[in-house]
């Protein structure tokens, strides 16, 4: 049977037995006991299935993860500690020192910092690209030893909306695979994996959850990236791996090869391990996120539609106005709604947008996006104040930019409270 995603929300990952719990159960325990050598011998050998240690598995994270799986149309998942592991986990498990790699200059600033500085430092270097460019043009930045493409569904804090298409082609074409990252848009409003997308990441600590409870996050493989026709590009999943015995991902786990790889090696190594009780904030969360999705939408629609009717008001970004430059991206790829967050800039500049900020009442300064209550911060102060100006630029964020995320609340009242700020200054 094929489920809706509304279903899917509430009954997907977990299928309890006979007198089992109906809810997820939070399995707090390191270590799993087993009756012989040989039983606990064979999880390490990755013979067989099964769990010995919550470092690189758990049975509460693996119902969670199998959930996102499903809802994102997927072959297989896991959960990792935060949306940054997940991108670098996503990233590290085909890319090793001397490789390289092409994302979108218009991502987050915390994103941007671990692909352009971090990761340089390991050896791994990425080219930072306009994602409106024309394909002809993306293609100029592969090299030889290009090994994946990166992007956002909807950018983070610019609300810009990629060409899902454009960017899988650019991959494809060069027998590389698309990652992207589905915070913004959730599995409710954009399935990346349907439009040619190979590999989907999550910030679940945002809408997934919904209620800044847990931090965590989720890397989705599609299962539909073949490793073996680009064997030479990709020798941690095609050829034997010596720290397990010469066994070799792809021809051993199929569609599975790319997590079990990430949970294997990654998940072993570094230990970014999502906790149990955060996996079941997030299992409590996923259980709404299909009727809180459109809720958010409506409700950023009609705040948005009030800021471009403002004179006081010097631009907004926002997928869901006619207007938009990415309207009808975010139609073809969103057509039910993008999300909740959206940019704009008060006349007068910088100060102005900060001074407005400090009048509001309702509406609160932090650093977290996507929940259920409604929030803002500015970026060239907060979440990017790492970057330069020239990177700022670059990034497509002017120093005025206020990131405005839409929660539950009345709608009315949030306009309210704009209005009052809007005269404070």
């Amino acid at each position: 049977m094929d489920k809706k995603i509304d279903t899917i929300a509430l009954h997907g990952g977990y299928k309890p037995g006979n007198g089992e719990p109906r809810q997820v159960p939070i399995y707090q325990s390191t270590t799993w006991k087993y009756a012989t050598s040989e039983d606990m011998g064979d999880l390490f050998d990755l013979k067989a299935s099964g769990y010995f240690y919550t470092r690189l598995q758990n049975p509460t994270n693996d119902f969670v993860a199998n959930k996102l799986c499903e809802m994102e149309g997927g072959a297989a998942a896991m959960l990792t500690s935060s949306g940054q592991a997940a991108n670098f986990f996503a990233i590290f498990n085909i890319c090793e020192a001397g490789d390289h790699f092409i994302t979108s200059s218009s991502i987050y600033g915390g994103t941007y910092n671990l692909f352009g500085v971090t990761m340089k430092k390991m050896g791994i270097d990425c080219t930072f690209v306009d994602q409106d460019l024309p394909l002809e043009e993306l293609q100029k930045y592969v090299k030889p030893n290009t090994k994946c493409v990166f992007g956002e569904t909807i950018t983070n804090p610019t609300c810009c909306v990629l060409d899902i298409e454009k960017f899988a082609a650019l991959a494809h074409n060069n027998g590389i695979p698309l990652i992207m990252d589905n915070t913004f848009a959730t599995p409710v409003n954009c399935r990346p994996i349907e439009f040619g997308c190979d590999i989907v990441t999550h910030s679940t600590t945002k809408y997934i959850d919904g209620h800044g409870s847990s931090v965590g996050g989720a890397i989705i493989d599609s299962g539909n990236f073949d490793w073996m026709a680009s064997a030479e590009k990709f020798p941690g999943l095609t050829t034997p791996d010596e720290s397990y015995h010469g066994l070799t991902y792809a021809t051993a786990f199929g569609k599975g090869a790319y997590i079990t790889k990430a949970t294997a090696q990654l998940m072993r190594d570094f230990g970014c391990i999502q906790s149990p009780q955060n996996a079941y904030y997030i299992q409590l969360g996923l259980e709404s996120l299909a009727v809180r999705m459109p809720r958010v939408c409506q409700n950023a629609q009609k705040i948005a539609e009030f800021l471009e009717s403002d004179d006081r008001i010097a631009w907004i970004k926002y997928p869901g106005l006619k207007g938009d430059k990415y309207y009808d991206l975010g139609q073809k790829y969103c057509p039910n709604g993008t999300c909740g967050v959206m940019c704009f800039g008060i006349k007068g500049g910088r100060e102005q947008s900060i001074k407005f900020m400090d009048s509001l009442e309702l509406v609160t300064i932090a650093t977290h996006v996507a929940d259920c209550k409604t929030m803002l911060l500015h970026p060239a102060s907060h979440t990017h104040r790492q970057l330069s100006d020239e990177q700022l630029k670059e990034a497509g964020i002017p120093a005025d930019l206020i990131r405005f995320s839409v929660g539950l609340e009345d709608p009315d009242d949030i306009i309210e409270d704009i209005k009052k700020a809007l005269e404070k200054i």
